[in-house]
């Protein structure tokens, strides 16, 4: 993922914030051959999913919880 908006190396200087930021970017813009943990992204939902589009929330949603569907 190339983010060309964001001055990475500043955010890297708040570890919480850039986890969550680069959290973010991964579910919005795509993963570009990376991989999330699933456990780090369930501990974190609450925070995402305000930050997510809908259908994607959705989505995301249904493959971390597919029995609630």
């Amino acid at each position: 993922m190339y983010n060309w908006s964001v001055d990475e190396k500043y955010i890297r200087r708040f570890p919480k914030q850039y986890k969550l930021w680069r959290m973010e970017q991964m579910l919005s813009y795509g993963l570009d051959g990376e991989k999330l943990d699933k456990k780090e992204t369930i501990a974190n939902w609450n925070y995402l999913k305000k930050r997510l589009d809908p259908k994607r929330r959705q989505l995301i949603e249904f493959l971390l919880w597919p029995k609630l569907f």
